[in-house]
């Protein structure tokens, strides 16, 4: 099938609700991990803790550090109703500290500017104003910090394909192991099956573990409504490449290691300051990159990934990657093979 011009409906298939998965594995290295070879054209079989198989000395791994913020809030209308807060990003100069967010409130209809929800008695949102797709400007009131806010009445944003509440178990299971700079209201799942154990390995065969930050927002998750994939607004999302991490990752392209990007959030962090030859550049600011099939990739050389959602722009970044055929051949195998699928499900790597 030819890729320029794909529609969204290309990017659709079925998967058995069973095969949605509700809890993380047992251990983050166990899960299955499909190995797709872009060049053979070929599939295998196999668990995450195999992965350093296929990597080299020299090569690098690139991660995204982001922390996930306890970011869902809890409470009631003042007509005694349950309500729910989702803060997706702060407003002004503050940062995490800010009082006024951007945020998913529910139930949207009856949370109107002017409306207060009460998640406890020193913590109130108040509903100031409407934003685009269907978001709302709100004031966080009480003598907490936000950050202590959060962290004393804020839970996990799971997301809602998981379809339960968040436990003490998911306060660490939907952070990866080497989460250290707050701001996502989502996970970068593809980090989610890397252990400790597992990263000192790749260490010690001689890879270079490369961090940098991307926080994800709800809007990555979204489906793509338009027909026409170009018609999709991205929301924007903030990055930061710190010096070290752009100059490293330029000295092994030119020593001919090869970029292992863990998720797509380092994809589009990458392709965003990278110029034509491939160079990377520190920076930071906001990204509303999409990247879709056809696209030239100029500075990764493979990709561990997770299963995603249907018509995402998740998995148009992967068919960009793989070649739209092969992908959508990966998922096709991948639901025959009984995978796991989404944030706390099975893996990708692609070669």
């Amino acid at each position: 099938m030819p890729e320029d011009g794909l529609p969204t409906s290309a990017f659709e298939y079925d998967l058995p609700a069973e095969l949605i998965a509700r809890v993380p594995a047992d251990r983050r290295e166990d899960s299955r991990l499909l190995v797709a070879d872009r060049a053979a054209g070929s599939i295998l079989h196999r668990r995450f803790r195999q992965l350093p198989d296929w990597f080299t000395t020299g090569d690098a791994l690139v991660l995204n550090e982001t922390r996930v913020l306890q970011a869902r809030l809890a409470g009631r209308k003042p007509s005694g109703g349950r309500a729910e807060v989702l803060l997706l990003r702060p407003l002004g100069q503050a940062g995490l500290e800010a009082d006024t967010w951007e945020a998913l409130v529910r139930p949207g209809a009856r949370l109107r500017p002017g409306s207060v929800v009460e998640v406890a008695e020193d913590l109130m949102v108040e509903i100031l104003d409407l934003l685009e797709g269907g978001a709302r400007r709100v004031r966080l009131r009480t003598p907490l910090s936000t950050s202590s806010a959060l962290e004393r009445y804020g839970r996990v944003p799971l997301p809602p394909y998981i379809d339960r509440e968040a436990t003490a178990e998911d306060a660490e299971r939907y952070q990866t192991v080497y989460a250290r700079v707050p701001g996502s209201v989502a996970a970068p799942t593809a980090g989610l099956h890397f252990s400790r154990d597992l990263l000192a390995t790749l260490e010690a065969r001689g890879v270079r573990v490369i961090r940098l930050v991307l926080h994800v927002g709800a809007a990555t998750f979204r489906p793509v409504e338009a027909e026409d994939p170009r018609q999709h607004v991205m929301h924007a999302e903030w990055y930061r490449i710190p010096p070290e991490s752009a100059a490293a990752l330029n000295e092994v392209r030119s020593d001919g290691g090869r970029i292992w990007a863990v998720g797509t959030t380092v994809v589009r962090t990458l392709e965003t300051v990278a110029d034509e030859a491939g160079k990377v550049e520190a920076k930071e600011g906001e990204t509303r990159l999409f990247v879709r099939p056809p696209w030239r990739f100029r500075v990764v050389d493979h990709l561990i990934t997770n299963f995603h959602l249907p018509r995402s722009t998740l998995l148009m970044l992967v068919a960009a990657f793989c070649g739209y055929d092969l992908a959508m051949r990966c998922y096709r195998e991948a639901i025959r093979e009984r995978y796991r699928f989404y944030s706390y499900g099975d893996a990708m790597a692609v070669l």
